[in-house]
This record gives C-alpha cells, sequence and structure tokens, in this order.
C-alpha cells in the first residue's frame, strides 16, 4: 500500500481507522483519499485497506 509516497505493507486486511491510529494519525485532523476518492469520516471505520491501495492523508493546521 502506498501513502503520502511511502510503501507499507499490510499483514493483514485492515480498517481506515485501525490504520489511522496505528500510525499515530488523529482522525479527527485529516482528510483522507483512498484510490481518488475522498473518505467521509463517518466511513474510516468499514473501509478497509488492501496493499493495492493508494493513500493520502493530508493534515489539518490551524494557524493565524
Amino acid at each position: 500500500m502506498k501513502v503520502n509516497g511511502k510503501i507499507y505493507s499490510l499483514a493483514q486486511p485492515l480498517s481506515l481507522k485501525d490504520f489511522l491510529e496505528e500510525k499515530g494519525f488523529n482522525s479527527d485532523r485529516v482528510a483522507v483519499e483512498l484510490n481518488g476518492d475522498i473518505i467521509p469520516k463517518g466511513a474510516y471505520e468499514t473501509t478497509m485497506l488492501s496493499d493495492a491501495d493508494t493513500l493520502e492523508v493530508v493534515h489539518f493546521v490551524g494557524g493565524g
């Protein structure tokens, strides 16, 4: 699986929510694109990932 340009290998199928938690992402502060489609936050738990997927994770940054 490619995540933000880096290659990862999944030992087993994993939900998007579990993957984000495992990699230290705060799911409340990111937007996720999976294979070209934006994934709604409500679907993170039911969206399953595989090694064939391409994932882009974008962090929201506050400032002013």
